[in-house]
């Protein structure tokens, strides 16, 4: 709920800014922030600060602070200038974090991909902003949408994606077509199953977004799996603490290399905000290069690292489905662990084609389209 933006009272000392609310909330504000975030240093048309904080004095001195027709002004001292801050927008600063989506791990078991997550048809998403909206929310949600009644072409990903975010290219192009090769490059272009994993974690930066359009399905395995690692790395946490933190605390090295790529990089398997919180999860136990690490360090790993692995076989924790020609899912790849049941396509041919989109796009998409609607509040 947003604080109404009707003051009440405005008391201020040498150091910072004290706000009363009509509702009785306070909210106060450093007067060296204050000084940083004057509009009057913003360019009145990018927003964009025009000045730097070695500009003005290491330590802002507030002399006087009033009302004055909804907006508050700021006096200071040793300086001509006054600052005037919209109640309304200081209101916002005080109460709202910056707009996002809250992700939510699944929660329980049994999920059904067909009514637990958001599908829409190509045509929906495309004529209409406000169920794309919805749509987009959802996938940031968690984690995982679909599309239906994509065509089967080969260019309709990159037209569906076109609604969604930017697609990133790599060593494989715009696109990469998943289907078995007499010697594949990579596992993924075979009839084996693939475990659950998450793709590319030696790029820099890992693909944000994952898209998979089944442009031939197989009536007779290569079912998809899926699986929340917000889930699984909360289960580790809860039932092994000194695990969690091992996965958290290690650089794992990844490394992939072909005839036209070669591709290195370090990351922890669970990596974790400033306040602790899980934002990602990298997996992939065919891209681990051999680790370099003592002796206690190397055993102490591995102890975690199957933990972990064990947790991902567990089909409490697993998502079951098998994409039908024409549809689409779309996951956060450093999320949303995948992978597939077995098949034979010597029987039944099978072909997905996929295509990685930036992590940045997508959530811009989705943050603009809120806008528009204003289906979240704005600071």
């Amino acid at each position: 709920m947003k604080i109404p933006a009707t003051l009440k009272g405005v008391h201020a000392n040498a150091d910072s800014l004290t706000l009363q609310w009509a509702d009785g909330r306070t909210s106060q504000f450093a007067a060296i922030w204050l000084r940083d975030n004057q509009s009057e240093q913003r360019d009145a048309h990018s927003g964009q600060r025009l000045v730097d904080i070695a500009d003005f004095p290491p330590a802002p001195k507030i002399r006087a602070a009033s009302l004055h027709e909804g907006a508050v002004q700021v006096h200071w001292e040793h300086e001509a200038h006054t600052a005037t801050f919209d109640a309304g927008w200081l209101a916002a600063q005080a109460d709202t974090p910056f707009e996002h989506v809250p992700m939510q791990p699944w929660i329980g078991g049994a999920l059904d991909a067909s009514h637990d997550f958001a599908w829409l048809t190509l045509a929906q998403a495309g004529e209409s902003a406000a169920d794309r909206s919805r749509w987009l929310s959802r996938l940031l949600t968690n984690g995982i949408a679909f599309l239906s009644e994509v065509p089967a072409t080969d260019d309709a990903i990159l037209e569906a994606m076109s609604l969604v975010g930017r697609v990133a290219e790599t060593n494989y192009g715009l696109v990469f077509d998943v289907r078995s090769a007499a010697q594949p490059e990579n596992l993924a272009f075979s009839d084996l199953g693939l475990g659950l994993h998450t793709d590319n974690p030696y790029r820099e930066p890992v693909p944000g977004f994952q898209a998979l359009h089944m442009l031939i399905a197989s009536p007779d395995g290569g079912e998809n799996l899926f699986a929340d690692g917000l889930a699984l790395a909360a289960r580790l946490r809860h039932d092994d603490p000194d695990a969690f933190a091992r996965l958290t605390g290690t650089a794992v090295p990844f490394r992939y290399q072909s005839k036209d790529a070669d591709l290195y990089a370090e990351r922890p398997l669970i990596q974790l905000s400033c306040d602790g919180a899980v934002t990602g999860v990298h997996y992939n136990n065919r891209s681990i290069a051999p680790l370099r690490l003592s002796l206690d360090d190397t055993q102490a790993f591995y102890g975690a690292y199957r933990k972990f692995a064990l947790l991902l076989r567990d089909p409490a924790f697993q998502l079951k489905f098998r994409l039908r020609s024409g549809d689409l899912v779309l996951f956060d790849n450093q999320r949303i662990l995948h992978g597939r049941t077995p098949f034979s396509s010597a029987k039944h041919p099978r072909h997905l084609r996929g295509c990685y989109l930036t992590r940045d796009s997508v959530y811009s998409e989705s943050a603009l389209l809120r806008r528009h609607f204003n289906a979240v509040p704005s600071a």
